[in-house]
Parts: structure tokens; C-alpha cells; sequence
């Protein structure tokens, strides 16, 4: 995917859209990843202000690792990129929604689709989604 693909026109011609957003005191905005073609909610991470620009300029999901202190490239490890299909800022400027293409079928880390794969039944959490592909498999650790 060539830049001119990937980023809008408007986005490339201006950074001035940038300075809407209300990031929080440590220079951080949530970010939803929401499936493009279904609407389920894959995944809710972090992103600062180069992750959003890296974001538009890749076409691909760039989040902040707060746990790292650094940026995270969606799928950098696991394969499982996420391709930006529409970027969706909310009322009050300080969340971001991003409608995205997950390939692989994999958002979460545990080799699920979703990572809100818990829903809370009699006082319990209990799984409601399969594992994908294991995390063994997907990282290659342990």
C-alpha cells in the first residue's frame, strides 16, 4: 500500500486535525479497534500523539505500550496487523475509534478474535470465545 493509499488527502495536506484531540496528562488518548465490516469491539489500547500519526501515515494500527513505554506496531510479533479503514474521534475529543481490517482473525493475545472475550454470567466470568491459535504458537515463547 503506497502512503497515497493508505493516508487520506486531507490528512497528508494539514496536521491541524491532530491538535484536536485531547490527550490525557501523560500525552495518551484511548483507542478503540472495532471490526470494520461486523462492528465487534476487538480491542482497547493506547495510543500518544506519534502513534496516531504513525497510524494515519501507515494505514495500520500504531498503539502506545504503556507496560513498554514505547510504540507497538499492531502484529509487530504475533503477524496479526490491523489495517485502518476509518479513523472516528468522539465528542468530546478524547477517544479515538478506530474501524479497522484485522488480519489474521487475531486481536487479542490470549489468540482469541476479541480480547472481550468475558461476559459476566451468575456472579462468574466465563469465556465465550475459542482460541484461535495459541499464544505458544503465535509468539513462540514458553
Amino acid at each position: 500500500m503506497t502512503e497515497s493509499q493508505a493516508t487520506p488527502p486531507a490528512f497528508r495536506e494539514s496536521r491541524d486535525w491532530i491538535e484536536t484531540i485531547a490527550f490525557d496528562e501523560q500525552g495518551l488518548v484511548p483507542a478503540i479497534a472495532q471490526d470494520a465490516a461486523t462492528g465487534r469491539v476487538l480491542m482497547f489500547a493506547w495510543m500518544n500523539r506519534e502513534a496516531v500519526e504513525k497510524t494515519v501515515e501507515l494505514g495500520e494500527a500504531v498503539y502506545f505500550s504503556r507496560s513498554r513505554q514505547k510504540l507497538w506496531h499492531k502484529g509487530e510479533q504475533s503477524g496479526h496487523t490491523q489495517t485502518v479503514r476509518e479513523i472516528r474521534l468522539d465528542c468530546d475529543g478524547d477517544v479515538l475509534l478506530l474501524a479497522i481490517e484485522q488480519h489474521g482473525g487475531i486481536a487479542c493475545h490470549t489468540g482469541r478474535e476479541s480480547c472481550f472475550y468475558r461476559r459476566l454470567e451468575g456472579g462468574r466470568w466465563q469465556a465465550t470465545d475459542e482460541v484461535k491459535k495459541s499464544p505458544r504458537a503465535i509468539y513462540g515463547n514458553g
